[in-house]
């Protein structure tokens, strides 16, 4: 039996990296996927892809854009028939120093993945709650221990989690179950991660150490954890932060340079 089967799902920024690879598996654990992003042309795209797995349809949409997140969850309730299954996935970042991010890029950071990710909960919540739904909030390892490189991102990813902790709690009594999963090291991931005032790039992997499982984290790993929070065998997860990054939060030095 299909994990998923009969679920609905709203995924935003799915139309690559991390939120492709969730669209993807939630598709053949039988759920039907609206998803979101900002390209209209990767949208268009990835829906083609999708569609060859199951339904799947794109709406344009940007997470920092109040009318956009209200008219994409509207949208996709509609297009579904309701929602059980919210992926706050959306995403950017800088590459610099917190002292060193512009105001700009700081405000534009904390738009995308904390702003975004309350707007859509708040939009998404009473469908959510119609069938005893749940949330996902992509979060991040840089929310557990501040990665100084990218000062910015590891704030908002922190405020991130705690904002799914406070949603476990106000919507654990009706019925709506909240968690986050902090990936680590993983290919593809986040594209917006680039220098101040730039939005693409995506750094070499082959300089990260590597974690104690021995190679670097896959986005298939990632969205094998969306599958479980977002099914019923994790009806008594709430709250949690999951960390997918093969050890490398375990401890102090837990990753090793590669030989």
């Amino acid at each position: 039996m299909e994990r998923l089967e009969a679920k609905t799902a709203l995924v935003t920024g799915g139309t690559t990296g991390l939120g492709a690879a969730i669209c993807e598996r939630f598709l053949t654990e039988g759920a039907r996927v609206v998803f979101t992003g900002r390209d209209p042309a990767l949208g268009e795209r990835a829906e083609a892809a999708f569609s060859k797995i199951g339904f799947a349809r794109f709406l344009r949409a940007d997470a920092a854009v109040v009318a956009d997140v209200d008219a994409s969850v509207a949208d996709a309730v509609r297009t579904l028939g309701g929602l059980d299954i919210l992926v706050n996935n959306a995403g950017i970042g800088v590459g610099a120093s917190t002292l060193n991010t512009p105001v700009a890029d700081f405000d534009a950071v904390m738009a995308v993945n904390v702003r975004g990710c309350f707007l859509y909960a708040r939009a998404a919540f009473p469908h959510l709650r119609d069938r005893g739904g749940s949330m996902i909030h992509i979060s991040s390892d840089a929310a557990i221990l501040g990665e100084p490189a990218v000062g910015v991102y590891s704030i908002s990813k922190a405020a991130v989690s705690m904002l799914s902790n406070v949603l476990a709690i106000e919507g654990g009594p009706e019925g709506v179950r909240s968690n986050a999963i902090c990936p680590g090291d993983i290919e593809p991931g986040m594209r917006h991660m680039a220098p101040p005032g730039e939005r693409y790039g995506q750094e070499d992997s082959a300089s990260w150490p590597l974690p104690p499982v021995g190679r670097i984290g896959s986005a298939s790993d990632v969205a094998a954890a969306a599958v479980y929070l977002a099914g019923d065998e994790a009806a008594f997860v709430n709250g949690t932060q999951l960390v997918v990054d093969g050890g490398m939060r375990a401890g102090y030095g837990a990753g090793r340079p590669r030989v």
